[in-house]
């Protein structure tokens, strides 16, 4: 069977239109692509058939986008308008049927037209040439206009996230504060505005370091307050969650030697914290020095001394245990007087009183982690006590504990309680605790032991460890300033034999 088209004849191998009307073979494969239209026709085909003329029949077309045979189940190919010319002059990206031609990152314009993509700053520098050659006024206008508009809108929806955030970060803060001081969510939130101005909108100026995760900026509040903000460099749930934890614990707590939350803004994706500003900088940061001579030993002996106070407040006196969790020279704040002030309870955790811990998630910073913690994911206030005991070597030492290897490729604690234990801890101490220490220096040795023990139980409470701090600290002041008497020291000794687990101060040093 023959097709006529016009004066013309078709072959069925060439058209293959079949002999039904269009609609009831629109979804056969045998004659039609599935990237093809299908158009019904009346003429001018003619062809016989049983001694019949017949005028109908039907044509198949490739989509826009696709070339081939459309009679062929899978006759029409995909074109890559990527590889035609003249089709994009910028980046373009080949998808089924069509293509996305886009500028690259950083312009604007026209990128299906060559030299279509320009940096912005060309944009209105082109278009203020324009405007002063051209009919410039009309254009003005719309240009104008155009921006004007755009930054209204611009500035709707900032608003509408700000609202969204804010509504969900003060949800998640309210379920902190369940059977707390609800009103802490309200009296301590800041707004964003004011935020941008304390720190002339976040300038690189005013940034006083921070880590991974986030920045610390310098800003000064309307009330003339000058504050540290921190803000998240990343948005992960974790951070939020953190951010989160940090004000429903710093918001409850009030103590000389913890850094003071002052306040809150909730209205960006990750909340920003902010704190008084510590003038000093951190613990690490005034040992690691790179000169031979650190701070003295009598700062840092109080400094361990005002240590131990906070985390003794932490576990005992706050209405539920808190465990920082994360406790390390970094996280310890000096001010003008080297006044500690402990620091970043993202990672902190509340722990009931009638429980003995809780199984979490393993979270620290490797060489003050507890290596039991570590193991068993159970955490407990002794994780803090192991923590505190590597602070302590760090002060006696001078070394990082994240980073320090004894030629044996020992960590500090190891290799420290190696020394110790072979009488010859003058190996490894800072040159200038020899010099300016005493006896109490094999003392705070002798302390920081107890509290790195691997086994949790063995430890003593970070109570204990204040009041055994207290009186070598007491100790050094009084024979520094020749006003041991008999009776002053006879009360020394008895409270520097505390017992710890069985074990006296005393005892331990002779062991």
């Amino acid at each position: 069977m023959d097709w006529e088209v016009g004066s013309r004849t078709l072959r069925p191998h060439e058209a293959r239109p079949g002999d039904a009307t269009c609609p009831r073979d629109l979804n056969s494969t045998a004659c039609h692509s599935s990237h093809s239209t299908c158009r019904a026709t009346t003429g001018p085909y003619k062809f016989k058939r049983n001694g019949l003329n017949h005028t109908t029949g039907y044509v198949c077309k490739c989509d826009k986008g696709y070339q081939g045979n459309p009679y062929l189940a899978q006759g029409c190919q995909d074109v890559n308008e990527c590889e035609l010319s003249d089709t994009c002059f910028g980046n373009c990206t080949n998808l089924p049927g069509t293509f996305l031609c886009q500028c690259p990152t950083g312009t604007v314009g026209d990128p299906s037209i060559r030299n279509g993509c320009i940096p912005p700053h060309d944009l209105d520098t082109g278009l203020i040439i324009g405007l002063g050659v051209g009919s410039g006024e009309i254009i003005l206008v719309l240009f104008i206009g155009g921006r004007f508009i755009i930054r209204i809108i611009q500035r709707r929806r900032e608003k509408r996230m700000r609202l969204w955030f804010f509504k969900r970060n003060r949800g998640q803060l309210l379920q902190q504060l369940v059977c707390q001081r609800a009103d802490i969510a309200e009296r301590m939130i800041l707004s964003l505005e004011e935020l941008e101005k304390a720190t002339n909108n976040f300038d690189k100026a005013r940034e006083l370091g921070g880590g991974g995760h986030g920045t610390v900026y310098k800003g000064i509040l309307s009330s003339l307050h000058v504050v540290a903000i921190k803000k998240s460099k990343i948005v992960i749930q974790r951070e939020i969650d953190e951010f989160i934890n940090e004000v429903a614990i710093l918001s409850q707590i009030n103590h000389i030697n913890i850094v003071k939350l002052l306040g809150c803004c909730l209205e960006t994706e990750v909340p920003l914290l902010v704190y008084e500003f510590i003038s000093s900088g951190t613990l690490h940061n005034h040992l690691h020095v790179e000169a031979s001579v650190s701070l003295s030993w009598k700062d840092r002996l109080r400094i361990a001394v005002e240590i131990a106070k906070a985390l003794s407040y932490l576990h005992s006196l706050t209405s539920t245990p808190i465990i920082h969790r994360d406790v390390k020279t970094p996280n310890i704040l000096l001010d003008d007087n080297l006044t500690v002030k402990l620091s970043d309870f993202g990672a902190s955790r509340y722990v009931p009183i009638d429980q003995t811990g809780l199984d979490t998630t393993v979270q620290g910073t490797f060489g003050y982690l507890d290596p039991m913690y570590h193991s068993t994911g159970h955490l407990t206030e002794k994780n803090d006590v192991y923590s505190f005991g590597v602070i302590l070597i760090e002060l006696l030492t001078r070394k990082k504990p994240v980073s320090y290897r004894s030629p044996q490729g020992h960590s500090l604690v190891y290799h420290f309680m190696t020394l110790l234990s072979e009488g010859n801890l003058s190996r490894i101490l800072d040159p200038q605790v020899s010099k300016e220490g005493d006896g109490e220096v094999v003392d705070i040795a002798l302390l920081a032991k107890m509290c790195v023990k691997f086994v949790s139980k063995d430890r003593p409470t970070m109570r204990q460890v204040e009041i055994m701090l207290e009186s070598i600290h007491a100790a050094k002041e009084y024979a520094s300033s020749d006003n041991m008497t008999d009776e002053s020291e006879e009360s020394y000794v008895g409270a520097n034999d505390l017992s710890v687990g069985g074990k006296s101060v005393g005892a331990a040093r002779q062991d």
